[in-house]
C-alpha cells in the first residue's frame, strides 16, 4: 500500500494548478536572477594563463575560438587521478549535444582540469565525449577562479560559495567543480561569473529530470552516480 496521498482527478487538478502558480513564480524569479547575473561587474583577467589543448598550448583568450563568450566547466580530475570524478562525469554526459547549439549563440564551451592532457584525452575517449577539454596543469587557473577570498585562496583554507567549510579541506590539494563564464571584448578577457556546488544544479538535466520523477532525487547516494560505463 502506498504511503503517498491518493486523491481524485479533480483533487489532483486543483493541487496542480496551485503548484503551477509557484512554478511560474520561480520562473519569473529565475529570469530576474539571470538578468542580475548578466549585470555583475566584469573583472579584467590580467594574468597570462597557458593551457594545454589538443591543438597545442593556448592562452585564455585563444580558447574563445573567435567567439566573444567562453564557458569553462571546472572538471574534477587531478594530476594524480586516473579517471574523472563520477559526479562531474554525470554532468559531462549532458554536454556534448549542447556544444554545437552554444557555438551558434557565440558561446564556446570547454572543460578544464589540472590533470595532464594525455590522461584527459584517454578518459574522454573512454566516455565517448567530444567537447573540448584542456589541461591547466602547472597554472593557478583553477585556484584563481574558485571564488575564495585572497587570504583563503592563497592559504588553501577556504571553499567556494554555497558549500559549508569542511575540516581539513585544502583547496590547493583537493579538486573542486564549478562553472566560470568569461567575456572577450576588444582583446581583453573579463571574468563575468562563477558558480559551484548546488549552483550548478540547473545546468544538469539529470537532476532536473529526477526532481520531476515521483520519488525525486532520493536520499541514498552511496553508490550513485557511477560513470556511465560502470552500471551493471
Amino acid at each position: 500500500m502506498t504511503e503517498h496521498k491518493v486523491g481524485t482527478r479533480e483533487e489532483w487538478l486543483a493541487a496542480r494548478l496551485e503548484l503551477l502558480e509557484h512554478e511560474k513564480e520561480l520562473t519569473r524569479r529565475s529570469d530576474e536572477l539571470a538578468r542580475q547575473r548578466r549585470e555583475l561587474p566584469r573583472v579584467p583577467v590580467d594574468k597570462e594563463y597557458t593551457l594545454d589543448t589538443d591543438a597545442g598550448t593556448k592562452t585564455l583568450a585563444d580558447l574563445f575560438d573567435e567567439r566573444s563568450q567562453l564557458l569553462v566547466f571546472h572538471f574534477m580530475f587531478g594530476p594524480d587521478d586516473t579517471e574523472g570524478c563520477p559526479g562531474c562525469s554525470f554532468l559531462a554526459d549532458h554536454v556534448d549535444g549542447a556544444v554545437a547549439h552554444l557555438e551558434q549563440r557565440d558561446v564556446t564551451f570547454l572543460a578544464a582540469s589540472r590533470g595532464p592532457l594525455d590522461k584527459l584525452d584517454a578518459y574522454k575517449r573512454r566516455m565517448g565525449w567530444s567537447f573540448p577539454w584542456v589541461s591547466s596543469l602547472g597554472t593557478e587557473f583553477n585556484i584563481d577562479f574558485a571564488v575564495f577570498t585572497e587570504e583563503e585562496r592563497r592559504a588553501g583554507t577556504g571553499f567556494n560559495f554555497g558549500t559549508p567549510r569542511r575540516a581539513g579541506l585544502n583547496v590547493l590539494q583537493e579538486e573542486l567543480h564549478g562553472l566560470s563564464a568569461f567575456a572577450l571584448d576588444d582583446g581583453v578577457v573579463y571574468h563575468a561569473y562563477s558558480c559551484y556546488d548546488r549552483g550548478t544544479d540547473v545546468l544538469h538535466g539529470g537532476w532536473q529530470l529526477l526532481d520531476r520523477a515521483p520519488k525525486g532525487r532520493g536520499d541514498d547516494f552511496s553508490n550513485w552516480p557511477l560513470r556511465h560505463d560502470e552500471y551493471q
